[in-house]
C-alpha cells in the first residue's frame, strides 16, 4: 500500500530518532539492567507515542498505521521500545475506544507523552493460547467494587507500570456463564503481587507472573461495559498483533542491513563476499519477504484504522505470522553471512537470535495463527 507524504515525513523523522540512539543505546541499558527511559521519554515529547490516540486528550489523531511506523523505525535503528505494544496500541487504544470520560482524562494524556506507562495482562500459565480458559474472576464485592481473583505469567514491563489492564471474567447474571472484562489495577493495590520471571532472552524489558489475591478495586476500575467485553478485549489485541509484525519487521530490517554492509565490504576471493549468489540471493530472498510482511502490516492497520475489526483481525493474524518468519529468517541469514563475527559482541546479531523467535511466539504461536486462519478464513473444522 502507498504510504501518504506525512507517513513518508513521519518515517523519516522516527528513523532520525532511532539512528541517535541506535543498538548501542539498547545494549548498554540491557547490561546496567535498566530501562531505555531516555528514548522513551524523547520519544513521547515527540509526539511519537501516542500519534495513534484522540488529539482531544493529547494524541497525534492518528491510528495504529502510524504508530506501527514508529515501532518499525525504532526497530530498524536497533532501538525498538517493546512496550509501545503494549502501553499506547493496546491499553491507548482500549481505553480511548471504550473508556469512560473520566478513564480517558485519567490516562490518555498521559500514555500519549509518555509520562505514564499501562502493562497489559491477559496470558496465564494453565491457559496458555486458549483465552477461554482464562481462571481469572472478578465478583462484586457487595459495596459496588470488584474482588480480583488469579494469576498472570510473561507480564511485560510491570516494574515500570502505572497500572495494569487486567483481563478477568465475570459472571453473566442472565445466562451464569462467565464473560470477559477488562480492569485497571494499579499495582501497589492491597494483594497485588509480582515476581520477576528469569529469562534468558536479553531484552530491557522484564517479564512478570502476577498474582491477584482478592485485590479490591473501585466500581470505575472496569473499562467500558461490562456486557462489551470480547469487543473489547479483541479492540486490543488486533494492534497488538500489527505492533508485533512492526517490532518484528524493524528487528530483521536492522539485521539485514548489517549483513548488506558486511557484504558489501568483505572480501576473501578477491571479490566483496556479497558478489556471490550464495550470499546475495538468500539476503535479497530475506529483503523481499520482509517487504510481503510490511504490506500485510499496512493492510491490517489500514482495515483497523477504518473500523473493520472482523477484516482487520485477519489481516492482523496474517501480518504478524509473515514478520515473525521473515524476522526470524532474516536474522538467521544475517549471523550466517558474517559467520563466526556474527556471533561476537562487536556486530550485535548474535542477541538477536533468541529475540527474533519472541515474534514467532508472542503475542500468539504460528501455529494458533495457522489455526485461525484455517478455521476463519478457509472455513475447515476445528480439532479442538
Amino acid at each position: 500500500m502507498l504510504e501518504t507524504d506525512e507517513h513518508k515525513a513521519l518515517r523519516a523523522a522516527v528513523a532520525a530518532l532511532g539512528k541517535r540512539y541506535g543498538r548501542p543505546y539498547i545494549t548498554r541499558t540491557v547490561a546496567e539492567g535498566r530501562h531505555p527511559t531516555e528514548l522513551w521519554s524523547e520519544a513521547g515529547k515527540l509526539g511519537y507515542l501516542g500519534v495513534n490516540l484522540p488529539q482531544a486528550y493529547g494524541g497525534g489523531g492518528g491510528g495504529v498505521a502510524e504508530l506501527s511506523i514508529v515501532l518499525e523505525e525504532l526497530g530498524a535503528a536497533g532501538a525498538p521500545l517493546l512496550m509501545l505494544v503494549v502501553s499506547p496500541a493496546i491499553c491507548g487504544t482500549v481505553i480511548a475506544r471504550f473508556g469512560t470520560e473520566e478513564q480517558k482524562r485519567t490516562w490518555l494524556p498521559g500514555l500519549a507523552d509518555g509520562t505514564r506507562t499501562m502493562a497489559f495482562g491477559i496470558t496465564e500459565p494453565d491457559a496458555g493460547s486458549n483465552s477461554h480458559r482464562i481462571t481469572t474472576t472478578a465478583r462484586r464485592d457487595g459495596g459496588g467494587g470488584w474482588l480480583l481473583t488469579g494469576r498472570k505469567v510473561f507480564i511485560s514491563g510491570v516494574d515500570i507500570a502505572d497500572a495494569v489492564l487486567i483481563v478477568g471474567r465475570t459472571e453473566d447474571a442472565r445466562t451464569g456463564r462467565l464473560k470477559p472484562c477488562l480492569f485497571i489495577v494499579p499495582p501497589d493495590a492491597e494483594g497485588f503481587r509480582r515476581h520477576l520471571i528469569d529469562m534468558e532472552l536479553n531484552a530491557a524489558e522484564k517479564q512478570f507472573e502476577l498474582v491477584l489475591d482478592d485485590v479490591r478495586l473501585p466500581a470505575d476500575a472496569l473499562v467500558g461495559d461490562e456486557d462489551a467485553g470480547l469487543l473489547q478485549l479483541f479492540a486490543g489485541l488486533n494492534p497488538e498483533r500489527i505492533m508485533t509484525a512492526a517490532f518484528a519487521i524493524g528487528m530483521g530490517r536492522y539485521a539485514l542491513e548489517r549483513a548488506l554492509e558486511y557484504a558489501r565490504e568483505r572480501s576473501v576471493w578477491k571479490t566483496p563476499i556479497g558478489a556471490h549468489q550464495a550470499i546475495a540471493h538468500p539476503l535479497a530472498q530475506a529483503h523481499i519477504d520482509l517487504e510481503l510482511a510490511r504490506l500485510m502490516m499496512q493492510k491490517a492497520a489500514h482495515l483497523y484504522d477504518a473500523g473493520d475489526d472482523v477484516g482487520a483481525g485477519e489481516a492482523a493474524n496474517m501480518a504478524k505470522y509473515a514478520a515473525g518468519e521473515a524476522c526470524v529468517r532474516a536474522v538467521d541469514q544475517a549471523v550466517h553471512t558474517l559467520g563466526g563475527n556474527g556471533l561476537t559482541r562487536e556486530f550485535g546479531l548474535a542477541s538477536l537470535i533468541t529475540a527474533a523467535r519472541v515474534a514467532r511466539i508472542a503475542p500468539v504461536s504460528r501455529e494458533m495463527i495457522l489455526n485461525y486462519v484455517s478455521h476463519q478464513s478457509l472455513g475447515l473444522p476445528k480439532s479442538y
